[in-house]
C-alpha cells in the first residue's frame, strides 16, 4: 500500500514526500539531487494544499506550524465605508491582496480587523522602528489577553502576535516562514527589494494584507507584489477621502528654475541619494 506523502518546512521551502499521485502538484515541484526529495516553494504552500485537497486529498502536512486564535478585541469603533469596502474585496478574494489608502486614512484598523477576521497567529512587517512600537501600541489596546511581541530593535519574540520590522524579519525569515497564517506588510512597497522579498517567499502563510499609500517603485519591481502578496483589491485617493476622512486640502505645485550651478549641485546630490538607496537594497 503506498504511504502518504508528507509535507514538511525546511528553512524557507517546502518538502513533498513520497510523491503523490496524479501530476498537478507537479506544477510547483522540483526535485532536488541532494536530499532526494521533490522540493515546492514556501510561497506555494496555498495552492499546492488546494491541488492535492482537489485529488484525491491525502496529505499529512507537517509543515503548518501557526496557530488558529481566537481574538476579542476591546478597541471596536465603526469602520468608515472606504474601510469596511476595503475589507470586504479583501475577503472575497480569498484573504490575499493590497489595499492602497493615503497617509491617516485608518489603515491600521484596517488591519486588525483583518486580524479579527482571520482569526490566525499574525506577523506584521514595517519599516522603521517607531512604526514597530506605533503598532505594538494599538494591538496591546485592540488585544490585551493575547501575547504580542516585537522582532527588531533588539527584540527577539516569537509570539502568536509579532510586529517585526523588514530587516529582522528577512534576516529570520526561514524560521518564521511556518509559525504565521496571515502577514500584514505596512508600506509593502519596501517589500519586493532583494533583501526583503524573502519574507514572502519563505512564508506559507494563505492569508496576506498589503498596505500602502505609495505602491509604485522606480524600479519596476512593484509589479512582483501580485505574486508576494496578492493582486491590488482597492484603492482611494486622497482626493476622494479629503473632507470626509481627511481635512480638505489642496495639491499645489510650485516650480523652482534653478541656476546652472544649483541644477549640476541638486543632479549630484539625487546622486548620491540614489546610490546609497541602491546600496542599502532600499528600492
Amino acid at each position: 500500500m503506498a504511504r502518504t506523502p508528507t509535507l514538511t518546512y525546511d528553512r524557507g521551502t517546502l518538502i513533498l514526500h513520497p510523491p503523490p499521485q496524479g501530476k498537478d502538484w507537479l506544477d510547483y515541484a522540483t526535485w532536488d539531487d541532494r536530499v532526494e526529495r521533490f522540493r515546492v516553494p514556501a510561497i506555494q504552500y496555498r495552492n499546492l494544499v488546494r491541488s492535492m485537497a482537489a485529488t484525491d486529498g491525502r496529505l499529512i502536512d507537517k509543515a503548518k506550524a501557526y496557530e488558529r486564535l481566537a481574538l476579542s478585541s476591546s478597541l471596536q469603533m465603526t469602520p468608515y465605508p472606504h474601510q469596511r469596502e476595503a475589507l470586504e474585496a479583501w475577503q472575497q478574494a480569498g484573504q490575499r491582496g493590497l489595499v492602497v489608502l493615503p497617509t491617516a486614512a485608518g489603515k491600521t484598523y484596517l488591519a486588525q480587523l483583518a486580524i479579527q477576521v482571520t482569526q490566525r497567529s499574525t506577523l506584521i512587517m514595517v519599516p522603521t522602528l517607531d512604526l514597530m512600537h506605533q503598532w505594538y501600541a494599538h494591538l496591546r489596546a485592540a488585544f490585551p489577553d493575547v501575547d504580542i511581541g516585537l522582532l527588531g530593535g533588539g527584540s527577539r519574540d516569537r509570539t502568536p502576535l509579532l510586529i517585526a520590522t523588514y530587516d529582522s524579519a528577512a534576516i529570520q525569515a526561514e524560521h518564521l516562514g511556518n509559525r504565521y497564517g496571515l502577514l500584514v506588510f505596512d508600506e509593502c512597497h519596501h517589500l519586493p527589494s532583494r533583501f526583503n522579498r524573502v519574507i514572502a517567499e519563505y512564508a506559507i502563510a494563505p492569508y496576506r494584507l498589503g498596505l500602502t499609500a505609495t505602491p509604485d517603485r522606480s524600479d519596476g519591481k512593484h509589479e512582483d507584489l501580485t505574486l508576494l502578496i496578492g493582486p491590488t483589491l482597492y484603492r482611494k485617493s486622497p482626493e476622494e477621502l479629503s473632507g470626509i476622512v481627511l481635512a480638505k486640502h489642496k495639491t499645489i505645485q510650485i516650480q523652482v528654475k534653478l541656476s546652472a550651478r544649483e541644477r549640476q549641485d541638486y543632479d549630484a546630490l539625487i546622486q548620491t541619494r540614489n546610490q546609497f538607496l541602491q546600496n542599502a537594497n532600499i528600492f
